[in-house]
């Protein structure tokens, strides 16, 4: 076929994919490039072009073309859900069957696995994570890499830890890179890679035998439907209040991205109380109801998803109408790729951002989440290389001093690194030589900083935002674009009604949420001489809690977070804490299963008031329990102390199975406390000011309960998460 035909027969799969049944769409000029080298000449391409551009459409033409000239399937390496769903989608319109193995499917895969080998899919998505499964790795990947026909690899940036979004999974594609026969084509796509991490993939795409150097086409980054502002508001409240009067002003439907799954649940029932219709899509979210949300969206049921960024690269929806940030991403690129999902397929889509005060307190959380220190990436080493058996994540927790998702990250690097394997049962260390590359960690927590500085920037700036968005992607053809706040003037006013902030202001005032408490000791106890196991018993356990606030909260964690905070001064509790907890312990007790709501099997009322030792915040617990004491009418019974040696105790710990170590054996009721248990006969409150594992809880009721008290219901100020 000579490059004519070819570019015809392009043509006519893109009308197929698009839907014109006149049959005059045509390919732009780098997207016909892209799939020439793919097809004609079986190269391997990165394509860095903006977000709407049709990065899909390259790979679903070249899909076609490549199967109708005997190729097998391709394989497309896609990161979320969503983004395969759409895609499923995509590829039905131009004839093209696509189907997808991701953690959403586990019951089809084998299915699936028979549909390919017996060459019945023209498409396979496929998640990152299913790279690094050892079923999947080691029995279908070997297979999938001699049969296919054209690898993608969707949102490439995540292969570079030089990139905003790094994902470890994604670096064992360059195990399948090597793998693939000669003159099998790859193609990367992405819009948010700076050059820095073009030139990191591009030189990954080189990996494997005859590989040559990868074309890059990399176009202007501006998105012309993109009308982009930032609104900066005095508080929560107000930004709260502001979406609440605003909202139906904001073209079609759209997405509210908020920082945390907190405040995207929060948001959505406030908006809701005011009568709009908007849905929560979080991490959290189950499956199920998170495609139902895609599709009452993608058919205007909704005004909004009130999004995390789970709904984010590649969900398709042509006439979006607006994207709002209530909160402030911590990069740049993240935040031109979120509101990338705005504005594809109408001339004009509106881009709002409303800054808050906890947003860097925010991104300080997902910073903590950063590479491990050398000491303990040399700590889980040693315990995987001293292991007779390989170790599962919650048989590695009591030995190594990490959270469990940190934890399973450092794995996957190392995995791919060739330090550790993992296998059935969990992981092994290989014994390989391994450097701690301190250089590259360092130099990514410094651009880290630099992207935060840079949105800060970003909320402040008087220059074109469009323009600033582009320089940050290192965009060479970054000029104003005439259409933002800051060129064109602001679109919309800060005013709120006084009706809208009133009602802002009790939602984010309304304290109080539930602390469930721990049932399960953690797995691998027995191991670090501590002997728990299995199921609390019911006799030992807290009942359920309550807790003030979260510290992710946008209501009460902005109160909560300076007062808990590391160098925060300890003091007496503050006025409005004090009364706003006993709120919370007047709606605890008449509430549903609380001991004044009258129930027939409502639990005995408290006889008296606990508090858990502090030694950073003696005044501020101590004084908390006496005005619980005073407001509730019944006696402070004393204080659940830490015993003198047991100073391991006060290291935080970052994983339940530490933090369990460090408190077996270091709490103690003492003498008076034990007596007046005894005298009193009933249930106790035990105030804390911090949960954070929820271990100190557990362990504190479990003493009460052993000394005598009927039932303990935990009273904390703040959550973390």
């Amino acid at each position: 076929m000579t490059n004519e035909a070819l570019r015809t027969a392009a043509d006519a799969v893109l009308a197929r994919l698009v839907g014109d049944a006149t049959g005059g769409a045509r390919l732009r000029e780098d997207q016909w490039r892209a799939i020439e080298a793919l097809v004609a000449d079986h190269r391997r391409a990165l394509v860095v072009q903006r977000t709407g551009w049709g990065k899909s459409a390259v790979y679903f033409v070249a899909t076609a073309l490549l199967r109708e000239r005997g190729s097998g399937p391709t394989v497309i390496v896609s990161p979320l859900l969503a983004l395969m769903r759409n895609q499923v989608e995509a590829a039905a319109r131009a004839g093209i069957h696509a189907r997808t193995i991701n953690s959403a499917n586990p019951e089809e895969w084998d299915t699936i696995q028979a549909e390919v080998a017996a060459g019945e899919v023209d498409v396979l998505l496929v998640s990152p994570e299913r790279l690094n499964n050892p079923d999947f790795r080691d029995q279908v990947l070997p297979k999938l890499a001699a049969a296919t026909g054209l690898l993608v690899v969707d949102e490439a940036h995540c292969i570079s830890d030089w990139g905003h979004d790094f994902r470890p999974d994604y670096r064992r594609l360059r195990t399948m890179l090597a793998e693939l026969p000669p003159g099998v084509p790859v193609l990367a796509t992405t819009a948010t890679a700076n050059a820095r991490v073009t030139a990191d993939v591009a030189e990954q795409l080189g990996t494997g035998e005859g590989a040559e150097r990868a074309l890059v086409l990399r176009g202007p980054l501006d998105r012309e439907s993109l009308s982009l502002g930032v609104l900066r508001l005095p508080d929560a409240a107000h930004r709260l209040a502001w979406l609440a009067d605003h909202l139906d002003e904001l073209p079609g439907s759209g997405i509210v991205y908020t920082l945390t799954v907190a405040a995207a649940e929060e948001v959505t029932a406030f908006l809701r109380r005011r009568g709009h219709v908007v849905t929560a899509y979080t991490g959290k979210t189950e499956n199920a109801d998170r495609q139902q949300a895609e599709e009452d969206l993608l058919a205007n049921r909704v005004k909004a998803l009130v999004a995390t960024s789970a709904l984010g690269m590649g969900f398709d929806k042509p006439d979006l109408g607006f994207v709002v940030h209530l909160g402030s991403p911590s990069s740049p690129i993240a935040y031109y790729q979120q509101v990338g999902r705005a504005g594809r397929g109408v001339e004009h889509a509106e881009v709002l951002l409303l800054p808050g005060r906890e947003d860097e307190a925010i991104w300080q959380y997902f910073a903590s989440l950063a590479f491990p220190p050398e000491e303990q990436v040399r700590r889980t080493l040693d315990v995987l290389a001293a292991a007779d058996r390989p170790l599962s994540l919650p048989a590695l927790e009591p030995l190594v001093e990490l959270r469990r998702s940190r934890l399973e990250t450092m794995l996957k690097v190392l995995d791919v690194d060739g330090a550790v394997h993992r296998v059935r049962g969990g992981w092994t260390a290989t014994g390989r030589p391994w450097t701690y590359d301190a250089e590259r960690y360092a130099w990514v927590a410094r651009q880290r900083k630099a992207e935060q500085d840079a949105m800060r920037a970003y909320a402040t700036t008087a220059e074109c935002r469009m323009e600033f968005l582009r320089r940050q992607l290192d965009d060479e053809q970054a000029a104003p674009c005439g259409r933002c706040d800051n060129c064109a003037g602001a679109r919309f006013s800060a005013e709120v009604s006084g009706q809208a902030l009133d009602a802002s202001r009790g939602e984010l005032g309304r304290p109080g949420v539930e602390v469930e408490p721990r049932r399960m000791w953690p797995t691998g106890m027995p191991a670090v001489g501590v002997d728990l196991k299995g199921r609390i018993p019911a006799g030992e356990q807290a009942a359920p809690g309550r807790a003030l606030g979260r510290l992710s909260d946008i209501g009460w964690g902005n109160r909560l977070r300076p007062l808990l905070a590391a160098q925060a001064p300890d003091g007496p509790v503050p006025d409005d804490v004090a009364g706003a907890v006993v709120t919370v312990l007047a709606d605890w007790a008449k509430g549903p299963g609380g001991w004044a709501s009258g129930a027939p099997d409502a639990p005995d009322r408290p006889v008296g008031v606990v508090v858990v030792d502090s030694r950073t915040r003696p005044k501020l617990i101590g004084s908390l329990g006496e005005h619980i004491a005073a407001v509730g009418r019944m006696p402070f019974l004393g204080t659940v102390s830490y015993r003198a040696d047991a100073e391991e105790s006060r290291v935080p710990r970052t994983n339940s199975a530490q933090r369990l170590r460090a408190l077996d054996g270091a709490l103690t009721v003492p003498p008076e406390l034990a007596a007046r248990l005894a005298e009193a006969r009933g249930p106790v409150l035990l105030v804390d000011d911090l949960s954070d594992t929820g271990w100190t809880l557990a362990v504190a009721a479990r003493l009460l309960r052993r000394a005598g008290a009927s039932q303990v219901f935990p009273l904390v100020l703040a959550v973390q998460g």
